[in-house]
């Protein structure tokens, strides 16, 4: 029940991402770096220990959690781009390569993640038929749908790791707190950066809102072997790893490069390691 009750916290960063989605200003980077240290610091500090701790065994001179792991990392990779996810990234920074933006993408950054969806539609209305723009709201809804799918795993995991000890569910249950701001974040911005309307936006917050607390439900159903328990945390620390390295850090630092995002990233790891020495 404790696990259910940590991931309401869940819940509510979730929705609290969203609402940031439209109401960001120009230092949402620093949030996002600093969530990205929080999770860099989980995996480093309390997932992989614990997971080697209770599946040492090796296959072929491996540790099956460090196999595990590397397999986390890769299923969230191949996901994401089977649905397309770093678009939005990918055109970021090929603006930056070409050194210029395009005079419709000029206003602030606050102006352009509330309109993006709107106004990438209308500048390709004249050249897109009405079934290529559904099939790019389409992109944008499963993309969407595969953050709701990662939240239940969110559930999953804080459930998962209060079975495993009140000390690893505290240290899961924070950075899957501040990681799922970000996660709520993601999918209002990406449902509306493929031009669906804000309704269906709000509609796929509100599932990812209430996706961790149905995976953390579903854990209390069983409970886990000691052995299962080591594979599935070697396996969500790949996943946790890829997503701050490879979502939350780019899209921190690529529309402000500074410093200061850096340091907001080390302070995040820092934290993880002082709450992890108290707790141990």
């Amino acid at each position: 029940m404790t696990a259910v009750l940590v991931a309401a916290g869940a819940f509510l960063m979730t929705l609290i991402g969203g609402w940031v989605a439209q109401r960001t200003g120009d230092r949402r980077h620093l949030v996002l770096g600093f969530a990205a240290g929080l999770m860099l610091g989980v995996v480093a500090f309390d997932l992989l220990p614990e997971a080697l701790r209770q599946a040492p065994e090796e296959v072929h001179g491996v540790p099956q959690a460090l196999l595990m792991f590397a397999a986390g990392f890769l299923t969230i990779h191949i996901v994401e781009r089977a649905v397309a996810i770093h678009r939005g990234h990918e055109e970021e920074y090929a603006e930056h390569s070409h050194g210029h933006r395009p005079s419709h993408d000029r206003s602030t950054e606050q102006d352009r993640s509330s309109v993006q969806g709107r106004g990438h539609n209308h500048g390709h209305a004249h050249g897109r038929s009405r079934s290529d723009a559904e099939r790019h709201q389409g992109v944008g809804l499963t993309a969407a749908m595969a953050l709701v799918g990662h939240s239940v795993m969110d559930g999953f995991a804080i459930g998962a790791a209060f079975q495993a000890g009140t000390t690893v569910g505290t240290v899961v249950a924070i950075a899957v707190v501040a990681h799922d701001f970000a996660d709520g974040f993601n999918t209002y911005t990406i449902t509306r950066l493929y031009g669906n309307n804000k309704r269906r936006a709000l509609a796929l917050l509100a599932a990812d809102a209430l996706a961790p607390v149905t995976g953390a439900a579903i854990t209390l159903l069983f409970t886990i072997s000691e052995h299962l328990l080591g594979l599935y945390l070697g396996f969500f620390a790949g996943f946790l790893l890829y997503l701050a390295t490879s979502d939350i850090l780019p899209e921190a630092h690529s529309p402000h490069p500074s410093r200061t995002t850096l340091l907001c990233t080390l302070g995040g790891v820092g934290f993880m390691w002082l709450v992890i020495g108290f707790a141990s």
